[in-house]
């Protein structure tokens, strides 16, 4: 018998009810029930799927800033110098299932498929995929709606979702919504835990992970990404910085 938990294909990694998606409402505000975490499923390469069943997914990451100061000048700060920032780490908390747990929701061979028990018998990184799916209203303010938008060039990171339509659109082959697109390449757990509560029947799993890097998709990073704030080309951003650029004073 087919294991339903871990049965990737269609975009989730489970065909069993627990992966069943249903309706969000539609807000301007973003909310959790429309983003979609997708990540390797052990057993199939063909591509990455919605892990299901999360409870939480928190990426954060930080650099730290320099002052530069000078003797004689009193207590002025002259510059601030952002240091190099620090790899990003995630942390998950996933619900138990017998049949899959997170390990084989991120690729490895543990549970009922193989000797995976802890973070030492890790040998290879994944990818984990975020897609934050925009709501009608968001679609509509595009002038997308029931469609989506794909973005190419600087605006690659944005992407079209096909949908199945359950209600005729006239004019629309389909149904689709938009969804921004962030890729964390090349990721390791650094540690893991499994919770048994007395007050919860649930069992939780929960780790971190650190990432190597990250991207929106399909854009070209470089020196000279419109990024904003850039006085060079017109923009506004501080006083300071754009001060120098007065007049094309600096220019070359």
């Amino acid at each position: 018998m087919a294991n339903k938990d871990l049965n990737p294909q269609k975009g989730v990694q489970g065909t069993s009810p627990i992966y069943d998606m249903g309706t969000t409402p539609n807000t301007r505000t973003a909310v959790s029930q429309k983003v979609r975490i997708l990540t390797p499923a052990y057993g199939t390469s063909s591509a990455l799927f919605q892990m299901g069943v999360l409870y939480n997914f928190n990426p954060t990451e930080s650099r730290d800033i320099e002052e530069v100061r000078s003797v004689g000048f009193g207590d002025i700060i002259a510059e601030l110098v952002p240091a190099n920032t620090g790899h990003m780490t995630c942390s998950v908390e996933r619900a138990l299932l017998y049949l899959s747990n997170i390990w084989q929701a991120t690729g490895y061979a543990g549970g009922v498929d193989g000797p995976v028990r802890s973070v030492r018998h890790h040998k290879w990184p994944f990818d984990v995929e975020e897609q934050l799916v925009f709501s009608t209203l968001a679609d509509n303010d595009l002038e997308v709606a029931n469609e989506g938008l794909s973005g190419t060039g600087a605006n690659g990171g944005v992407k079209a979702i096909e949908f199945p339509t359950v209600t005729e659109i006239s004019g629309v082959s389909g149904g689709g919504h938009t969804a921004l697109i962030t890729m964390y390449e090349t990721c390791w757990w650094d540690g893991w835990s499994r919770t048994y509560n007395k007050d919860s029947a649930v069992i939780t799993e929960s780790g971190t992970i650190h990432i190597t890097d990250v991207h929106d998709f399909s854009s070209t990073y470089g020196e000279f990404l419109a990024t904003g704030n850039d006085p060079t080309i017109g923009q506004l951003g501080s006083i300071r910085y754009g001060a120098s650029f007065a007049g094309g004073a600096g220019l070359t």
